[in-house]
């Protein structure tokens, strides 16, 4: 094959990165580094999974695995709802995660294996099921009661969550932290991609902070549906609770790098993946870092693996020129083989 021809991005990017070691031409074949990257809350959508279900044994395994782990039927809960119930946070969670392994098993089955590997929010735990960190088993019953926990440590709306476009995220955290007080806290929970940050807190605090980072020059501030203020201080009851969960389970070392959401670094060790998950609990989530870290460590293609293809999006908007394919279904999955296959 003649890649060049076929794939003149593939070129470009090349042309960028061959002083950075990024990727390597073996006999006049491309070879680049694979990042994967998973989703969190708010991909979750009726019937995601289905038709992968249907076509391929390993996805059906994993959902029997997450019905009988999780003492629920997340199979049901994925195809057919209903909606109501697939929002509550202590459904959405495994069900993402259950779609989201799902994708990564064919993917692997058919050779794409990842040279990194990186999660959003909840996404981290696929991540850490695809590094071989923890179980899928033990994944998928953890995040179900991630998401209990996270619900009970703020009451139903007395947290909110607001997602701020077109404002310099360094001015956003300066008005949050001017605006934030002890009793009614707010802060920057997610740094998505240039131009995208996500506020949260107590519901006051952040209509507040909302209102001032529209005067400061905000484009839009734009409430999201969210049950609990995620990531930020107020979860701290539910971090604590969560330590005791996963203290329970054997984290192993990643048998591949993992990028992780508190610090943007590159995490290895299984003690230390620990302790991180409990912190990403009550911390922001440093995606637009995780982004650049992965393209520091190499990564020039990314493959988003579940529900959705927001981070596919911010990847752009994070690294220009970025080559990104999505894996959700199996149009997607069809795509990004046949993508993937010219260039691994």
């Amino acid at each position: 094959m003649i890649w060049y021809r076929v794939y003149p991005r593939l070129l470009r990017v090349l042309e960028k990165e061959s002083n950075k070691g990024t990727s390597t031409l073996i006999k006049g074949e491309l070879i680049m580094k694979k990042a994967m990257v998973f989703p969190g809350q708010g991909s979750q959508v009726i019937g995601m999974g289905k038709e992968l279900y249907e076509r391929y044994e390993v996805v059906r395994n994993i959902f029997k695995e997450a019905d009988e782990a999780t003492g629920v039927s997340i199979t049901k809960l994925c195809f057919e709802g209903p909606d109501e119930e697939l929002r509550k946070t202590e459904n959405t969670q495994p069900a993402i995660l259950t779609v989201s392994v799902a994708c990564q098993r064919i993917l692997a089955e058919e050779g794409i294996l990842p040279d990194l590997v990186a999660g959003h929010s909840l996404g981290e735990y696929s991540a850490l099921v695809a590094a071989g960190v923890i179980t899928f088993a033990e994944a998928v019953a953890t995040v179900k009661t991630r998401g209990r926990l996270m619900q009970e440590a703020v009451p139903l709306g007395q947290g909110a969550m607001s997602a701020i476009l077109g404002l310099e995220r360094t001015k956003i955290v300066e008005i949050c932290m001017n605006t934030s007080s002890d009793m009614s806290p707010v802060q920057a929970v997610n740094f998505n991609c240039p131009g995208q940050v996500v506020i949260a807190g107590s519901t006051e605090a952040v209509e507040l902070a909302g209102q001032r980072l529209k005067e400061a020059g905000a484009k839009r501030v734009v409430n999201l549906p969210v049950s609990a203020p995620f990531h930020s201080v107020l979860m701290q009851p539910a971090a604590l609770k969560l330590q005791n969960v996963l203290d329970r389970l054997n984290f192993k070392d990643a048998n591949i790098p993992v990028i992780v959401n508190v610090d943007g670094t590159v995490v290895q060790k299984g003690i230390f993946l620990k302790e991180l998950l409990v912190r990403q609990a009550a911390s922001p989530v440093l995606w637009e870092d995780c982004v650049q870290t992965m393209e520091k460590n190499g990564a020039t293609l990314f493959i988003e693996a579940g529900p959705g293809k927001v981070l596919s999006g911010f990847t752009k908007k994070i690294l220009t020129g970025a080559e990104t394919v999505n894996v959700e279904d199996i149009a997607s999955l069809e795509k990004a083989l046949d993508y993937l296959k010219g260039v691994s």
